[in-house]
């Protein structure tokens, strides 16, 4: 050993350098609270701490716990020893495994909470499922096959025609509403409902035959030739005339007699070229006045292989006079119902 290292007593060298407070080597440190040198040497044997006797004793085999981790107690091994969790609160439980090899990992004790719940998964699917015919309807609606492969013009006509159709109802809409507040409206309603059926049993009693009529019109006069006026050519010229918008018709014979045509009135073919109308005898010539639009009913009867045609192709001649007033005075007996009854 050199002059440099110096024995302390305790087996290892001490290296040379200033010498620490308190003396020289191997006297005790005076200062009071300077520790025990033998305390300090690595070769001193260590007592075990005796425990107070604030403290209960630890029993055989179990180690101590620190009082600063927390236990817990749904964490317990195989072997019935809890595990310990870091104080902090940051390591998460885990049981500890027996019997099992260095190389097996801990399972976790306490599962994740962030499972949905059945709830939850149906409500997403219903989601989804809403989603996807939404999707689908705006396609199907938007891409119309029908109209994508209709040509412009027909697209135009179809709404022009829309709009007449709507213009139309919209004055019916207006025209009953007008109606309504008339009838609604106390004396002034009844007045109204007074006025109305009134307008409706004239309409009615002209089309029965019941009442007398009078306005602009036409007389068309049939006279014979070869072959007399059959009852064939007097229909066809009335049912002419009733396409043509006629209201109003009498015929009469060279005789003066007068017939009311009305709907159920028939013709016949009688004796010595004479016709029977309604089951009485008329002779010619034959005159037809009719109230209606004077063009329009001359119109139809010059129409090509029509009454005009038919009679003049047998020999006779057809004759119109177009009068601003025509009167229709004949008047047809009420017909009375045996049958129809009104429905209720």
């Amino acid at each position: 050993m050199s002059d440099e290292q110096t024995d302390t007593g305790t087996g290892w060298p001490q290296p040379a350098g200033p010498v620490r407070p308190g003396g020289p080597a191997g006297e005790p440190d005076p200062r009071p609270d300077a520790p025990d040198p033998d305390e300090l040497s690595p070769l001193a044997p260590q007592e075990p701490a005796q425990p107070s006797d604030d403290e209960p004793a630890a029993e055989p085999g179990v180690e101590p716990v620190d009082d600063g981790a927390t236990v817990d107690l749904n964490a317990v091994s195989r072997s019935g020893e809890p595990a310990v969790a870091a104080s902090d609160g940051l390591a998460e439980p885990v049981v500890a495994g027996s019997g099992g090899s260095a190389g097996e990992s801990a399972a976790p004790v306490v599962a994740g909470r962030s499972r949905w719940s059945a709830a939850g998964v149906m409500i997403a699917a219903l989601l989804a499922l809403l989603g996807f015919t939404l999707v689908v309807q705006l396609k199907t609606t938007s891409t119309d096959p029908t109209l994508g492969a209709t040509r412009q013009e027909d697209l135009v006509r179809i709404l022009s025609d829309l709009d007449a159709r709507e213009n139309r109802l919209q004055q019916d809409i207006r025209a009953l509403e007008d109606s309504q507040r008339q009838l609604q409206s106390g004396e002034q309603g009844r007045q109204a409902a007074l006025d109305e059926a009134t307008r409706r049993a004239d309409e009615l009693g002209i089309l029965a035959g019941t009442l007398p009529a009078v306005g602009p019109g036409l007389t068309v006069q049939f006279d014979a030739g070869v072959k007399p006026i059959s009852a064939n050519r007097v229909l066809d010229a009335v049912q002419e005339l009733r396409g043509a918008g006629a209201e109003a018709m009498q015929i009469s014979g060279g005789d003066r007699a007068t017939v009311r045509i009305i709907a159920s009135t028939y013709f016949l073919d009688g004796d010595n070229g004479s016709l029977m109308v309604e089951g009485r005898r008329l002779s010619g010539p034959y005159t037809i006045t009719v109230i209606g639009d004077p063009a329009t009913m001359r119109t139809a009867l010059n129409i090509p292989g029509g009454v005009v045609a038919s009679v003049r192709g047998d020999g006779g001649n057809v004759t119109f006079g177009e009068r601003e007033v025509a009167e229709v005075s004949a008047l047809h007996v009420p017909i009375k119902l045996e049958h129809a009854r009104p429905v209720s």
